[in-house]
């Protein structure tokens, strides 16, 4: 079996589960060591047991690291706690690819907006990545090979009713991804990935305002049309189905590889056919 990412090193925010330990799982299976951020002390079982798996899976080495990215030190705190669990005999140390995966949504109708609600948000999905790649920035190869992934998603310019903070969140980082793809070019690629509704607790969590306002949209993106043997969710409507996290994985897979070394700054749709940016 091919390993395109074999001894390649991945942090990964929000790793321990969702799409982040999907995300995990895919470059594993390439070869690629990871280390497995997460926040919340109640994800570590969660978070160790994953990190067995992939070794176990893999062969790869795989380091669980608490750090809490909306935090003004988690993020240089996490760099330096990769550097420790990676660093070479000689001392040597590179980071490859990273994947600011980890976000949270905390979704209100315009006038119940809170300062800690948009202080909190921005914290985390935007003040968050930036600090990593700022930390990160020293340690990045300097010859291309390095792959940055941001995960948006859709909500950054489909405009969804309670969504005024966590889609700005999402706009702001795909701003930044394009400034970034500019001023760390020698380095890295830097690439978005904008989802739409995803399996898990997460998307079914939202207020009943914010999902009869997406429906619409729901029904009218290509590959949400469900097929036989497609799993039934309750918060989406009949004969629909969510992306599976595999899916939007592979995608971001894709552009961790030396195939995708021609795509920067771009903001990639994998969410069906939901939105469609030229």
């Amino acid at each position: 079996m091919s390993r395109p990412l074999e001894g390649k090193l991945a942090i990964i925010t929000g790793s321990s589960r969702g799409i982040g330990a999907a995300i995990a799982e895919n470059l594993a299976s390439k070869g690629c060591n990871i280390a497995l951020n997460y926040t919340s002390p109640s994800s570590t079982s969660i978070a160790n047991d994953l990190a067995a798996q992939l070794t176990s899976s893999h062969n790869i080495k795989v380091v669980p690291i608490q750090a809490d990215i909306g935090s003004p030190e988690g993020p240089a705190n996490l760099v330096q706690d990769v550097k420790s669990a990676f660093s070479s005999s000689d001392n040597t140390f590179q980071i490859d690819i990273i994947i600011n995966n980890a976000g949270i949504a905390q979704n209100a109708l315009l006038p119940d907006v809170t300062i800690p609600q948009f202080e909190a948000t921005y914290r985390v999905n935007v003040l968050g990545p930036l600090l990593l790649v700022q930390a990160a920035q020293p340690y990045l190869p300097k010859d291309r090979s390095g792959r940055i992934v941001n995960i948006s998603s859709v909500s950054s310019s489909t405009g969804f009713v309670t969504q005024s903070v966590y889609g700005g969140t999402k706009a702001a980082l795909e701003a930044m991804t394009r400034t970034w793809s500019r001023e760390l070019a020698q380095n890295a690629t830097v690439n978005a990935v904008n989802p739409g509704p995803v399996e898990g607790p997460m998307y079914a969590s939202n207020a009943e305002v914010f999902l009869e306002g997406i429906e619409g949209w729901i029904k009218h993106t290509p590959l949400m049309k469900a097929q036989e043997g497609d799993v039934k969710d309750e918060s989406l409507p009949d004969g629909t189905r969510a992306a599976r996290t595999g899916e939007i994985a592979g995608v971001v897979g894709m552009l961790c590889g030396t195939e995708a070394g021609w795509i920067t700054g771009q903001v990639v749709c994998a969410n069906g056919g939901m939105v469609m940016l030229h």
